[in-house]
This record gives C-alpha cells, sequence and structure tokens, in this order.
C-alpha cells in the first residue's frame, strides 16, 4: 500500500499527506445508487499516517511527470467523446425511426405507452407484456384483407322492402336497435344510446297543392306526396318567376323583375334547398318552389324529392342549445327558419306553368330541359300562382347509437366515424351505403383489435345519427349536448352518407388538416373502376383543386363550422351528372344496384375511412397537418392584396391582416422545430404537442361571436359576415360599388378576422409567457 501511494505521489510530483477514497452505498429510501466520495488517510487501523520519506535520488524528472499529466487529459478527454457519441447515436436512432413513422416510409415499432396519468411519485413502473408490434404497412394491409364486399352487401340488404325511415318512427328505432345489436356483437368496449327530444314538421293530414289562378279560375297543378320541412304553412298567391338555380347570381339577373311577392321557381342543384329560399326570402318572394330538372337529373321526370328549408343544422327550436328533455327552454326560433312557403314539385309540373307564362323568355345559359322556358308571364297576363302547405309540428324522441374502441394510451382522445340511419322514403342511397359501411368498418376494426392484437392509441367511436335528413340535426345535438368537452377530444370526424352516388368521379370535402393523409390514403387503396392503379392516380396530383366546399346538407358541416373539429366526407359520384333518385321514394337498393361495381365502391370508400381512422389512432405525432392552414391564409392574402388602396382610402389598412397570418406561420414554423427537437417516446411531451395541433381546428372559431346568434364561427368554412369569404365580397363592393359599403362592417370584419387569426397563432405558440400581441 505505502509503495502505491508513493508511486501515485510520484506522477503528481508532490507528497500527498491523503488521497481520495470512493464508498458506495445503497439508499435506503430508493432503489438508485448514491456514489460519495471521502477524503481521509488510508490508514486501515485507524492511525495516522506519517510523510513518506524518499531518497531525492529516486524523484523522477519534472518533464516525465508533466508527460504523464498530459496522457490522462487526453485519455479523459477520449472518454468523454466515445459516452457522447454513444449518447448521440442512440438518440439519433430513435428520431431517425420516430421520422419514418411519420413519412410512412418504412417500418416503425408502435407499442403503447403508460398512461400519462401515473403518479409522479412513482419510482417504479410495473412491467406488463408488452403488446404485438404493429407497422403501419401490416395494418393497412388487415384492413383491407378484412374488408368484405359480401359484408356490406348484406348490410344493405337491410334497407329492402322499406318505405320510409322517418326519425323517430318505429322503422327507425326497430333500425336503431338493430345497430345497437350489431355492435355488441363486435364486441366492442362501450355501447350506449343517446337520446334527444326534438320538434319536427312532418307531412300534415292532407298533401300540401299547388295551383294556377287565371281569370278568376284555379286549377289544381299538383298535390304531391312529399313536403319541404320547416316551411311556412298556411296558402299564399304571387305571380311565377324563373330563377334557375336560385343563386344570388341568378337574381342578380332579375334586377328589372319585380321580385316581391312572388312565387319563385327554382331547380334543384348547385346550392341546397335552403339556401336557394333564402335567397327567394330575401328578394322578398312570399313562395318557393323547386324541381328536379332532367337537364341535371336525367331519369327524374315525375319524381318529387323531400326536402327541408332550414338554413343551419339541428333542431331549429333550440338553436345553440341541446334538446334534452331536462331542460326548460324559452320559445326560441331559428333565425335559418325561412318564413315562407316552401314546396317540391315534379318537372312536368314546371312545365305546365311555363307554358302558361308568355313573357320574358331564359336568358342564355339557363340551361333546362324543360320546354318552353320564361322568366315570367307577361305583365298583361293576368297569372298566379297559388301555393298551400298543410305541415304539421311534432314532438319527437330520436336516438343517436354509438359503440366505441378504447385507445390503450389516450382513450380521452378520438376519431369519430358516423352515418345518417333516417331517410324519407326508402333511402338506399342517402342513408344505407352509409350505414352499411358503418357497421362493416366497426365490425373489421373490432376484429383486428380483439383477435390481431392491435393496440391503438386513441379511441375509435362509431355513431348512427337519426333525424338527419332535417339537417343534420342528430349529430348537432350531440355536438351542442357536450360541447364543452367534444373539442378538447374528437380530433377527426369522418361522414360515410352519400358514398356512392355514381361511379366515374371522386367527391371530397375534407379540412385542410387532413390532406396529407388523404392523399397517402389514396395512394394506398386500389382503384375499384379498373385493374390497376390506386384512386390517386384516379384523382391526379392536381386533386386538392377539385374538393367540394362543404355544404350544409352534409352532416360533417357542423362538425367543422360549429365545433371545430377537422373532417373528411369521401365518395363517388358521376362528372355532370346527379344521382336523381336521392331524396325520393325510388331511392331503393334495386335503383341503386344501377350503378356499375356498385359493392366495389362501397369497399374502397370504406377502406378510405378506415384508412385515415386508424392511421390517425396508430402514429405517435397526430397525423394532422397544421402548416397547410399557412397556405390557405396566404391564398387569401393574395386575393386581399388587390383593394390595399382602396381601403386606405377609407383611412383604413389591411396590413395588421398580413401581420396576423405572418404570426401563425411563424408559430407553424416554431410548432414544427418543437416536435422535430423534442423525445417522442416521452407520453407526456408528445401529448401536450398533439393537444397543440389538435386545437388549431378549434382555433380558427372565431371567439367574439356567440355560437346562440352565429353558431358557425368557422372564419374559413362558417357562415356569416365574420368568414374571410364574406370580407373578400365586401372588399371587392369598394370597387364595383363604393357607395353600398359599410365601412363599420368592413372595420368590425377587418378587426374579428385580424384577432381571430392572431388567437389561432398565440394558441398555437403554446404557453402563454412564448405568446406576444405585438403585431
Amino acid at each position: 500500500m505505502d509503495h502505491a501511494r508513493a508511486t501515485i505521489s510520484n506522477w503528481f510530483n508532490s507528497e500527498p499527506t491523503s488521497y481520495t477514497r470512493f464508498s458506495i452505498a445503497r439508499q435506503t429510501d430508493g432503489d438508485n445508487s448514491h456514489v460519495e466520495m471521502k477524503l481521509a488517510a488510508d490508514d486501515e487501523e485507524g492511525g495516522e499516517m506519517g510523510r513518506a520519506e524518499h531518497p531525492p535520488a529516486s524523484m523522477p524528472p519534472r518533464w516525465r511527470s508533466g508527460k504523464n499529466f498530459c496522457f490522462l487529459i487526453i485519455a479523459a478527454v477520449l472518454l468523454l467523446l466515445i459516452g457522447f457519441l454513444i449518447g448521440y447515436l442512440s438518440y439519433r436512432g430513435r428520431m431517425q425511426k420516430a421520422s419514418r413513422c411519420l413519412d410512412g416510409s418504412s417500418n416503425c415499432e408502435m407499442t403503447p405507452t403508460a398512461s400519462y396519468l401515473a403518479d409522479d411519485n412513482e419510482t417504479e413502473e410495473e412491467e406488463v407484456a408488452g403488446p404485438p408490434v404493429f407497422y403501419w404497412p401490416k395494418l393497412r394491409d388487415l384492413l383491407s384483407d378484412k374488408l368484405s364486399a359480401t359484408h356490406l352487401e348484406d348490410n344493405l340488404r337491410q334497407r329492402e322492402n322499406k318505405y320510409s325511415v322517418e326519425a323517430g318512427e318505429k322503422e327507425d328505432e326497430a333500425l336503431a336497435s338493430y345497430i345497437h345489436d350489431q355492435f355488441n356483437s363486435f364486441l366492442l368496449d362501450e355501447v350506449w344510446n343517446d337520446e334527444h327530444y326534438i320538434k319536427l314538421q312532418v307531412k300534415g293530414s292532407s298533401n300540401n297543392e299547388v295551383s294556377i289562378l287565371e281569370n278568376d279560375k284555379e286549377e289544381l297543378l299538383e298535390s304531391p306526396e312529399t313536403y319541404v320541412a320547416y316551411s311556412k304553412t298556411g296558402s299564399v298567391t304571387g305571380k311565377p318567376v324563373y330563377a334557375n338555380y336560385g343563386l344570388k347570381a341568378d337574381f342578380q339577373k332579375l334586377e328589372s323583375v319585380p321580385l316581391n311577392g312572388t312565387i319563385i321557381i327554382f331547380k334543384a342543384g348547385k346550392i341546397t334547398l335552403a339556401e336557394k329560399v333564402a335567397n327567394a326570402r330575401e328578394v322578398g318572394a312570399v313562395g318557393a318552389l323547386m324541381y328536379l330538372d332532367p337537364y341535371d337529373y336525367r331519369g327524374a321526370d315525375g319524381l318529387v324529392p323531400f326536402g327541408h328549408a332550414h338554413l343551419g343544422t339541428g333542431d331549429p327550436f333550440t338553436p345553440g342549445f341541446p334538446s334534452f328533455n331536462h331542460t326548460q327552454f324559452p320559445p326560441v326560433e331559428s333565425s335559418g327558419l325561412p318564413r315562407i312557403a316552401v314546396q317540391t314539385v315534379s318537372s312536368s309540373t314546371v312545365g305546365q306553368l311555363f307554358r302558361k307564362m308568355d313573357g320574358q323568355e331564359c336568358f342564355q345559359g339557363w340551361k333546362s330541359e324543360v320546354l318552353g322556358c320564361k322568366v315570367m308571364p307577361s305583365s298583361a297576363k293576368n297569372l298566379t300562382v297559388k301555393l298551400t302547405v298543410n305541415n304539421a309540428m311534432v314532438d319527437r324522441k330520436i336516438l343517436n347509437i354509438f359503440g366505441a374502441i378504447k385507445g390503450f394510451e389516450e382513450p380521452d382522445r378520438y376519431v369519430v366515424i358516423g352515418a345518417q340511419r333516417d331517410s324519407w322514403g326508402p333511402g338506399a342511397a342517402k342513408a344505407g351505403v352509409g350505414t352499411a359501411m358503418l357497421l362493416e368498418l366497426a365490425r373489421v376494426i373490432a376484429d383486428i383489435v380483439k383477435n390481431e392484437g392491435y393496440k391503438p392509441r386513441r379511441s375509435i367511436i362509431f355513431a348512427s345519427w337519426s333525424a338527419g335528413e332535417y339537417g343534420a340535426v342528430g349529430a348537432t345535438e350531440w355536438l351542442e349536448g357536450y360541447s364543452a368537452t367534444l373539442h378538447a377530444k374528437a380530433f377527426t370526424y369522418i361522414n360515410l352518407d352519400t358514398a356512392v352516388l355514381g361511379f366515374n368521379q371522386m367527391k371530397i370535402s375534407a379540412s385542410p388538416l387532413l390532406y396529407t393523409l388523404l392523399e397517402r390514403t389514396m395512394k394506398g387503396v386500389r382503384n375499384p373502376a379498373k385493374d390497376l392503379g390506386n384512386l390517386y392516380d384516379r384523382v391526379g396530383s392536381d386533386w386538392v383543386k377539385t374538393i367540394v366546399p362543404l355544404g350544409l346538407d352534409n352532416a360533417a358541416f357542423p362538425f367543422l363550422a360549429y365545433s371545430g373539429i377537422p373532417v373528411v366526407s369521401f365518395g363517388f359520384c358521376n362528372r355532370d351528372e346527379e344521382y336523381p333518385f336521392l331524396g325520393t321514394t325510388k331511392d331503393t337498393v334495386e335503383n341503386l344496384k344501377k350503378i356499375h361495381n356498385l359493392y366495389q365502391l362501397m369497399r374502397a370508400a370504406a377502406e378510405v375511412a378506415g384508412q385515415i381512422a386508424l392511421r390517425l389512432t396508430h402514429d405517435h405525432e397526430l397525423f394532422l397537418d397544421f402548416e397547410r392552414y399557412s397556405d390557405e391564409l396566404l391564398a387569401f392574402q393574395k386575393k386581399f392584396l388587390p383593394y390595399d388602396e382602396d381601403v386606405k382610402v377609407l383611412g383604413l389598412t389591411l396590413n395588421w391582416l398580413y401581420y396576423a397570418r405572418g404570426d401563425f406561420q411563424r408559430a407553424t414554423d416554431a410548432l414544427r422545430r418543437d416536435i422535430g427537437s423534442s423525445d417522442r417516446e416521452n407520453r407526456i411531451i408528445r401529448r401536450a404537442l398533439n393537444d397543440r395541433i389538435m386545437k388549431v381546428e378549434y382555433d380558427f372559431l372565431s371567439p367574439y361571436l356567440s355560437p346562440k346568434d352565429v353558431p358557425f364561427r368557422h372564419i374559413f368554412f362558417g357562415k356569416g359576415s365574420h368568414t374571410l369569404q364574406s370580407l373578400l365580397e365586401n372588399l371587392k363592393l369598394l370597387q364595383t360599388s363604393p357607395g353600398s359599403v359599410d365601412v363599420n362592417l368592413l372595420k368590425e370584419q377587418l378587426a374579428l378576422a385580424t384577432w381571430t387569426i392572431k388567437g389561432a397563432a398565440n394558441a398555437l405558440v403554446g404557453d402563454i409567457w412564448n405568446t406576444d400581441n405585438e403585431f
């Protein structure tokens, strides 16, 4: 021992009286080791150690001891570098694996982690056997292999021999019970009903009537079996005026025609019936008639469609509130109710009216296959139309049916897949296809989870809605009933309604957040119309330009515009041709089967929906492309630029709006950096980042408007003066009609748009101390 001390002393060219001793002792309050370093004399017997005496001749030269010291320093640095490289390579490997998971280019392990709710004081985690590793290609192939066109055909057969499945009636309740039982048979984790008590307007005790009054004589033209829900009841008379599709642009062509007190005739298509009626009411009409023109709806001769005239969604007698039976509401009505009489008629009835009208012929471009198209009767002719509406109000209980597969890591985060169940008439295309796909997806995904061992990170909810025919009433009432939590938990809605209305074209509506995922999904689904290729090959690289804006008649609309939840609605249709039987008594399975390759089309649409749902519950990072909204904002900015000088004349500026857009761009860049530099294996960090991603859509709901007064607050997809599109239209008036511009309204629009975008940017940044209201 003395010899060792002497050697150490020689190395450092000194004569130490003590040395360093390391003692390793186990902590009693934990299971980590503790290294204790003590400075002490190394006297094994506890005695004093005297100064070691060495003859001068044995001391090494100073250059040699310095050289040894340098070697020690170099060795220490090398050890540090080796340790750093090992740690870096390990981290880099994890990040590369995570990036491959995100871009789908390779396999990656997606084993769920423990709940983020684990007690922070626990120093040990329970060790459980991990689930099988599911790489995305394997999961995608499992879905494709298990989806069955035969099962879809069996599910659709439930719609055969149905005359009507009207909301809240026996047929609707029986189908709800069947779906509930099916969900249970699939062994879903949870199955439940959601009851709502709503007011519906239904057909009265007698049919509605359309008559002609000429020279004090009344001639009955038609008394159809169908009706338009929420129409004003009673009788109205007025001169007939034809307005093409009933678009605002069509009414602008009629500026020279007195429209007050008239009954407007328009054909179906382009926009919803409710929007057409609202446009007619705005010009002073007292009634409206809609028909299916054979130019757009081939084979629709003699057919009269059902519809509703509420410019909104949900129960119009509880606007902004859920229709629960234990809530006492004051008498209130939606501002979207038409307050004019509305009825649908056949094209033959419109033909009779045209033959009676001897005035101005239809404008060039107003194409119709009904012979003798006229705008109105001559002023000299005493011809009016009488419309009698006998609809009746009723109270109904409706049921929404739900089934859930719970996530293993974040069960309180979920994607919702939904379909309308009810229909006026047989509803094979309107509700049968979506319901068949819903049941098949529930069966297949449950099978993958229960029998193949897949453990989804997040939950999947399957929803069957009632009263969809009346304006997505069931879906909207659910959103209103749970609005306080749904926007923070539901991160995507997938709509299955009317998924097959043709075969030679695809119809896509979606939130920009889902464009990237939808494109990647289409690349992985075979094109059912051809032996080779996929759906992406069919739509082409510019498919985003063909996206159809969501309308009020799409059940996905309230999810997006009211609740701020990203949505996708996907299906097949025919190019430049509408499905003629939708909403009529001829919407049967027999007529639907006339669509070429029907069940393979249904299977392809179901595979798209299933892949989106599974991918959103599979990956660590939510597959929502939040950077897409930067592109959408930039596109609007380019449209605003030509009006910079016009705005300055009013003493205003668009610069604040542009700065807010820049702030949002910087916020998306910051979030992308945070994601790139984070440890994706850390469940707490991952959840925090995903929460920021899933709130992007919600943050584009203007917080400065009341949901009761303006339910659709989304500045991109909502309805009202607060939207960016409405702002653009007002700016255009500065050049086309400066005198008609409401400057105060313009100021309000600029303020709402600017601060909504700025608020979205602040929310995307994350913590409050990272936000900045300076422009």
